[in-house]
């Protein structure tokens, strides 16, 4: 259930009153601009949601969470907090997902990234290029760009 609360008169940095919206998703605020109304409701905003919460954690092999991640770790982390179930590794998420071209991508996608016919890496597309992923031995989740143009595309079912 999504509801609104709107806070009046909060004061901007000039001096003038202002309204801030907040849009709440299941108890939880979303921050003002987050999401739309129905992004929000979808299982793949919310596990796009649910890897941005994890900005900063640590990447390990084999890891799921909550603390740690790695790559694949971190999609089926993020997709069973949204209500949807994922394999374990990234080939099998691979293998689990409905294929979309890039043109027709959407925020919440996972981004397969291939060498040959090996699928090596994944993330959760954030739109505007860039994905939300655990990338290696050393490093964090973070938000990054896409690298390559050697991805393909493939929808949570």
């Amino acid at each position: 259930m999504i509801s609104h609360i709107r806070i009046p008169a909060l004061l901007s940095r000039a001096g003038t009153a202002s309204a801030l919206t907040l849009a709440a998703v299941g108890g939880t605020t979303l921050a003002p601009g987050a999401v739309t109304e129905a992004q929000a409701a979808s299982a793949p905003a919310r596990a796009l949601q649910v890897a941005a919460a994890k900005k900063g954690a640590p990447y390990r092999w084999g890891a799921t969470g909550p603390r740690r991640f790695d790559c694949s770790g971190l999609t089926l982390y993020s997709y069973r907090k949204a209500g949807k179930k994922l394999p374990r590794t990234t080939a099998q998420q691979y293998n689990r997902t409905r294929r979309v071209s890039a043109d027709r991508r959407e925020r919440g996608d996972l981004v397969f990234f291939h060498s040959g016919r090996n699928v090596y890496h994944v993330g959760i597309y954030a739109g505007k290029g860039r994905i939300w992923h655990a990338p290696k031995t050393g490093d964090v989740v973070r938000l990054q760009k896409i690298w390559t143009s050697s991805v393909s595309y493939g929808r949570v079912r």
